[in-house]
């Protein structure tokens, strides 16, 4: 039980990443804070944790919407009375395309979740936090950190460089107040993210790139788990990781040193 006593906030909590590791967080003995959009996703993870026996909310709630996240920091400390840990998952794929063709607006809507989502979200649980010392967890992506070669991701790949630069700037404004942050770099992973990612016009702008057969080296090709990400989170989450802070944090078989 490494989170006995512990509460965590999760945002993207009713799926994929999120999801596995609000149950994961649930079995390691913390109470869970889950945020969404679809209250029906949500209450597929609620009725999970409950059956086995753990302490969980649901809130639906955009990550974008600063007043929506503040809501959710506040319920969850009033609820509970504290708050140790936060998982900054909430993100979308959103529209690649070439850039002479993405709209300003579809920038934005990427940009808006994956980075100012992140930002809202520890922005408002930094004071609970601070009470007694936690950890946050940034989830982004070896897209813009490692690998480049996804062409046409553009709006995505920078909304997760940039959340690596939040990570190590918060991380040193953070450290006097014991709050640890980091964050989570997944390569291709199995979850349903691809399902809101709209491709567009990329033919002619994609450079034709022959890779060795299996993409992925440690599973040749095979796609890594939510689990296995969850599991790297318990540990970034955990006193197992209580000297580690500013860090990014690969996940992918090798991924990204074949395809970068």
């Amino acid at each position: 039980m490494q989170l006995e006593g512990k509460v965590a906030v999760i945002t993207g909590g009713s799926s994929g990443i999120g999801q596995a590791t609000a149950e994961l967080f649930a079995q390691s003995g913390a109470k869970v804070a889950i945020v969404g959009l679809s209250s029906d996703d949500l209450q597929e993870t609620v009725n999970k944790i409950q059956q086995q026996g753990g302490e969980i909310l649901a809130f639906s709630a955009d990550v974008s919407k600063p007043e929506q996240i503040q809501a959710v920091m506040k319920q969850t400390g009033d609820r509970w009375g504290r708050i140790d840990i936060v998982l900054a998952n909430a993100g979308i794929n959103g529209v690649w395309a070439p850039l002479e063709e993405l709209d300003p607006d579809e920038w934005d809507q990427t940009i808006d979740i994956n980075l100012k989502g992140t930002f809202l979200t520890v922005k408002y649980a930094v004071p609970y936090l601070k009470r007694q010392g936690g950890a946050v967890v940034v989830m982004s992506s070896v897209n813009g950190t490692r690998m480049f070669s996804n062409t046409g991701a553009t709006a995505y790949a920078c909304s997760k460089a940039a959340q690596v630069a939040f990570t190590k700037m918060v991380a040193l404004e953070l450290a006097k107040d014991r709050i640890r942050v980091n964050v989570v770099c997944p390569g291709a992973i199995s979850t349903d993210i691809n399902e809101s990612t709209d491709q567009q016009s990329l033919e002619g702008i994609r450079l034709p790139v022959k890779f060795p057969e299996g993409q992925i080296p440690l599973t040749d090709g095979k796609s890594g788990t939510s689990m296995q990400v969850a599991q790297l989170v318990l540990f970034l989450a955990s006193d197992a990781s209580s000297h580690i802070t500013g860090t990014e944090m690969w996940i992918d078989g090798g991924q990204s040193l074949l395809q970068g």
